[in-house]
């Protein structure tokens, strides 16, 4: 006879999570990311009983071009924030597997010794292809990791690039990291991630690069200053740092807790919340709406008498989107 373990209850992930009992935070987040029905029920009722005791941190996107040390940098620089007393929780972003949609690279295993910390709560999740290079339940893993007493929310995203920019969406302040080197100090990365980025941070500053590095700093505040029109009376500083000789870590705390302290004065920290709120309600109306209609059967079929037209060139690809939203709204019909 086959061993089926018993189920939790929604009391029981809400009581887990708010003692900070790691395990059952692990198994919340768990539940949340799971695609079953019955899982996301219950995860919506787990998710009701402890939003009132999420939103008491400082939540830190960290994005960068592949090579430029986020891991590294996040080990290092956690372990900061750790000595300055608080409890870190860090969600990285992994790519996902075509096969099994699973995280490819294993975060927590280059943060190892961060991971053992007992103030230190690190999750990778695979992005499950969702755009903008956080993963789909992302904004549930931070409120979860809220409610379990971590001050400090860090989201390490999979790349760089204008999707990431989806990151600002759910962090209160937006940090760049770069590279230090000759050439087009821009490194492909388009000008749009720059205006978004709350702080730019040019990583590796230590032995050869240490030139390069003053170099691309004095050049990157250039473009700031050309690129940067923000309000609210905050212009991104540009700093260097090394993981290596751990210098400059503390100055981008202190660039952290600056802005936060420059936001919660002129009441722009909880307007972005607010206007984040309001941002996710859109988007994820706009997620369902496409999940359901692209699981109709109605459209599932249409979808395949439309495509030999499609492949054979008779109809245009903006014609067939439009006979499908037609056909969408006859099936809606029928229906009531």
């Amino acid at each position: 006879m086959d061993y089926k373990p018993k189920r939790l209850k929604a009391k029981d992930y809400v009581d887990g999570v708010l003692s900070g009992n790691r395990t059952l935070l692990s198994k919340a987040i768990t539940l949340v990311e799971s695609k079953l029905e019955e899982d996301q029920n219950l995860a919506k009722e787990v998710m009701a009983s402890i939003m009132p005791y999420s939103g008491n941190s400082v939540r830190i996107g960290v994005t960068g071009i592949p090579g430029v040390g986020k891991s590294t940098f996040i080990e290092n620089f956690g372990k900061n924030i750790v000595e300055e007393g608080h409890r870190l929780a860090v969600l990285t972003i992994d790519p996902s597997s075509d096969k099994s949609s699973g995280s490819i690279l294993g975060d927590k295993t280059r943060m190892e010794s961060l991971s053992k910390l007992p103030e230190v709560y690190v999750r990778p999740s695979p992005s499950s292809f969702f755009a903008g290079g956080v993963g789909e339940k992302t904004r549930e893993a931070i409120f979860l990791c809220e409610a379990a007493g971590y001050d400090v929310i860090i989201v390490e995203t999979v790349g760089v690039g204008q999707a990431e920019a989806l990151v600002r969406q759910m962090v209160d302040f937006f940090l760049l990291l770069l590279l230090p080197g000759s050439g087009d100090q821009l490194q492909g990365i388009k000008k749009g991630i720059i205006e978004f980025a709350d702080g730019l941070v040019i990583t590796k500053a230590d032995g050869d690069n240490l030139i390069k590095s003053k170099i691309a700093l004095q050049e990157f505040k250039q473009v700031v200053n050309l690129l940067s029109n923000r309000d609210k009376g905050w212009r991104p500083p540009v700093k260097i740092c090394s993981s290596v000789t751990k210098k400059g870590l503390n100055e981008i705390w202190g660039m952290i807790l600056d802005y936060e302290k420059n936001r919660k004065i002129n009441g722009a920290w909880e307007e972005t919340r607010k206007d984040q709120q309001v941002y996710w309600v859109k988007e994820q109306t706009r997620v369902l709406i496409e999940k359901r209609f692209f699981n109709n059967p109605w459209i599932k079929k249409n979808i395949e008498k439309y495509m030999p037209l499609l492949i054979n060139g008779n109809v245009l690809p903006s014609e067939v989107a439009e006979k499908l939203l037609e056909d969408f709204v006859v099936y809606l019909k029928k229906q009531s």
